[in-house]
C-alpha cells in the first residue's frame, strides 16, 4: 500500500539526481564543451531563441568550441549573447563563424568551481530531504486514515530513509567526479 508512495520518492529522486547532472555540466572544467553554451538565450528575429536552434556547436580541440551560425545575420547577436553571458570567455568573430578559445583553469579558478560544484550536491541533498519530509508525511495521513497500520508505517518509514541514504550516497559520487574533472591539468 505504501509502495507506491516510496516509487515516487524515488521517481521524483533520480529527477533531482538528473537535475544535478544537468547542473553540473554547466560548470566548465577546462575543456570545450558545447553543453555549456548551446541554452544561451540569442535575440533572433524578434524573439529570445537557444543558441543551439540558431547554430552548430563543436568542439574541433578540447579548448576551443565553433560556433557556426545557420543564418549569418545573426552572427553578432549571438556574440553579444555569449558576452553577457557568465562563461568569461571573450568570442572572436571572422565574419562566419565564431571561435570560443577556453584557456586553461587556474588553481584558484578551479577551488571557486569545486565550491560552486558542492552548493550544487547540497542543494540536491535538500531536495531529496524535503522529497523524504513529502513521503513520510503522506504515510502518516494514510495512517491517520487508518489506511495503513502502524507496523507498516515504521517499515515505510525506514525505507523511505533507506532511499534517502541511497540517493545522498550518489549525490555524493556524483560531486566527486566532478571534483575530479576539475582538478585534471
Amino acid at each position: 500500500m505504501y509502495q507506491e508512495v516510496i516509487k515516487d520518492l524515488e521517481e521524483r529522486s533520480k529527477k533531482t539526481i538528473a537535475s544535478l547532472k544537468n547542473e553540473l555540466m554547466n560548470i566548465r572544467a577546462g575543456r570545450a564543451n558545447p553543453q555549456l553554451v548551446e541554452n544561451i538565450q540569442v535575440l533572433y528575429y524578434g524573439s529570445m531563441t537557444p543558441l543551439k536552434q540558431v547554430a552548430s556547436i563543436s568542439a574541433p580541440e578540447a579548448r576551443l568550441l565553433v560556433i557556426q551560425p545557420w543564418d549569418a545575420k545573426v552572427l553578432s547577436e549571438i556574440e553579444k549573447a555569449i558576452l553577457k553571458s557568465d562563461l568569461g570567455i571573450t568570442p572572436s568573430n571572422d565574419g562566419k563563424i565564431i571561435r570560443l578559445p577556453f584557456p586553461i583553469l587556474t588553481e584558484d579558478r578551479r577551488k571557486e568551481l569545486i565550491k560552486v560544484a558542492k552548493k550544487e550536491g547540497e542543494n540536491s541533498k535538500i531536495a531529496v530531504r524535503n522529497l523524504r519530509k513529502d513521503a513520510i508525511d503522506e504515510i502518516k495521513r494514510m495512517e491517520k486514515e487508518e489506511s495503513l497500520p502502524e507496523d507498516d508505517r515504521k517499515n515505510a518509514e525506514s525505507e523511505i530513509q533507506e532511499v534517502v541514504d541511497k540517493y545522498n550516497e550518489l549525490i555524493d559520487d556524483t560531486i566527486k567526479e566532478k571534483e575530479k574533472e576539475l582538478m585534471e591539468f
